[in-house]
């Protein structure tokens, strides 16, 4: 009896232990503006915003998608890992972090191997391919109101992710 007494005293020390030691993780927004989603999916609803160097406390995690909760104010949702660093970035002029800040846009096409450099020599090495097109669709600037509407104008549901 005493030994089971032990045990269960040993774990219950253990687990208490654990949860006062045991830090939640935080984390830093590298990109210059962060839209919290109400779930895991960018077609999800956006319910807040974070800034450049927000620094956010991991809530829960599901697959490549963060819930994380602002350490000041009281912003929440679900954001890509993809705009997350465990980095604590300092905003100060003429601070290194401040110059390598990239745009959402920008790591979603480095995670596609695309950068300014990889254009530039594919433009170089296709001289007769007309661009034209691809700059006025790249100047199209559709609101988030607009793209949700007309998502739910089409039924369209992301699996696994938005409600």
């Amino acid at each position: 009896m005493r030994r089971g007494m032990m045990g269960w005293s040993m774990g219950l020390l253990l687990c208490l232990v654990t949860g006062v030691v045991a830090k939640p993780q935080t984390m830093s927004l590298q990109v210059r503006k962060g839209d919290l989603r109400a779930s895991a999916s960018f077609l999800s609803e956006i319910v807040g915003s974070v800034s450049y160097g927000d620094r956010l406390t991991v809530e829960e995690t599901k697959g490549a998608w963060v819930r994380v909760k602002a350490l000041e104010g009281e912003r929440a949702g679900w954001l890509h890992s993809s705009a997350l660093t465990e980095k604590k970035i300092q905003l100060k002029a003429g601070d290194k972090d401040a110059e390598v800040a990239a745009s959402s846009g920008e790591l979603a096409l480095a995670g596609k191997g695309f950068n300014a450099e990889v254009e530039s020599k594919f433009k170089e090495q296709n001289k007769e391919a007309d661009f034209a097109a691809v700059d006025r669709m790249e100047a199209i600037i559709i609101s988030t109101r607009d793209m949700q509407a007309f998502l739910k104008a089409g039924n369209v549901v992301a699996k696994g992710g938005a409600e």
